[in-house]
């Protein structure tokens, strides 16, 4: 009989992501998979090109400030884990892997009534709310930085790193070049705002973009409707607002990265030996998560950081040239990493939960 598995996670891609790199590996493993998400969130749209059954649940949002919806949100919860229960009894798996977000915690509360062990992940330094919620039930949690080990019970972490897209490793150079119009006569800057752009980022990267010209070619992936229309015929630069398949092939051409400094977009920059210049968001925009993420991709020797606050054209210019010229170095660091190999280690944790 075949082995099942529930996942969850949604509201931005790095709730995604992970989950759908992982679908290959359980397929490989013998399990039917199944998808638990929002009614209409980020989650559906991803989940559906891969063919595996999905189901809707309502979902609120946990707040620390006020907002009217703080009074209405409850309600949305607790009918999500009404509906949660009533799928996981339908699909009854042997295990549910949930990769956060506010819609799974409902889904991993529910899991637990039923006696469904669940495997969590928390992609950050420190566990966010939703995750908080859910650590008390769970059977064990993955973790990506070694810093998290500390914030989590002894018993129950493991040291996984992040799940990234293998297909991300089988990028071409010559189909980035073909795609943005570039040459292979000079570097090539990769630029990435963020699954939902990155407003401080874009701007920085479009007021340098002069200098930046000057030694490199730019690709920039600037998010959502966030195409500047008056530098579209700008010769070396190269703006999409998001692309698909074709990621591949642009990390393959870049030499060095501008990303944002959430979980997975690090994981990604460490699997493909990118160096790179994170701009976290700041401690304003969030809560502080990325700030930590960056600087212990700092402290790793994997990064050089820029406090968005300091942000100006001629740092990130600045920044980004002594970043070109040393990148040897961190390539060959990044290379040492041991968290590289996340795919593999969840799943030995899933298999041995399912296999007592």
């Amino acid at each position: 009989m075949a082995k099942k598995i529930v996942l969850t996670g949604g509201g931005t891609a790095g709730h995604i992501t992970p989950n759908i790199a992982l679908l290959p590996k359980l397929k490989e493993l013998g399990y039917d998979v199944s998808y638990i998400g929002s009614y209409e969130g980020m989650e559906k749209q991803l989940v559906s090109d891969f063919r595996i059954p999905y189901y809707g649940i309502a979902t609120g949002k946990f707040r620390r400030y006020f907002d009217l919806k703080n009074f209405t949100d409850p309600f949305r919860v607790l009918k999500g884990y009404a509906e949660a229960r009533k799928y996981l009894r339908q699909i009854n798996p042997d295990v549910v892997f949930s990769k956060g977000g506010f819609v799974a915690v409902p889904v991993v509360r529910a899991a637990a009534s039923l006696k469904i062990p669940c495997v969590i992940h928390e992609s950050d330094m420190t566990p966010g709310l939703a995750n908080k919620l859910c650590i008390p039930v769970a059977k064990k949690v993955c973790c990506n930085f070694p810093e998290t080990m500390r914030n989590l019970p002894a018993e129950k972490a493991i040291l996984t790193g992040s799940p990234i897209r293998q297909e991300l490793l089988s990028g071409k150079k010559e189909a980035g070049y073909q795609l943005c119009g570039f040459t292979d006569q000079k570097p090539v800057l990769m630029v990435i705002g963020g699954s939902l752009g990155a407003a401080a980022v874009n701007q920085a990267v479009r007021e340098a973009l002069p200098k930046l010209l000057e030694q490199f070619q730019v690709v920039h992936l600037c998010g959502r409707e966030k195409i500047d229309n008056l530098l579209l015929n700008t010769k070396g630069y190269k703006q999409f607002e998001y692309v698909k398949d074709e990621l591949k092939d642009i990390f393959a051409m870049a030499d060095v990265v501008i990303s944002r400094a959430g979980a997975n977009a690090l994981c990604e920059l460490l699997a493909l030996k990118k160096p790179n210049v994170l701009i976290p968001l700041p401690a304003g925009s969030s809560r502080g998560d990325q700030i930590l993420n960056a600087r212990s991709f700092e402290s790793q020797g994997y990064s050089i950081v820029i406090d968005e606050d300091y942000l100006s054209p001629d740092l990130l210019a600045e920044k980004v040239l002594e970043l070109y010229h040393t990148k040897d170095s961190y390539i060959r660091t990044m290379g040492k990493s041991q968290q590289t190999n996340a795919i593999s280690a969840i799943a030995a944790v899933l298999e041995e939960i399912v296999n007592k």
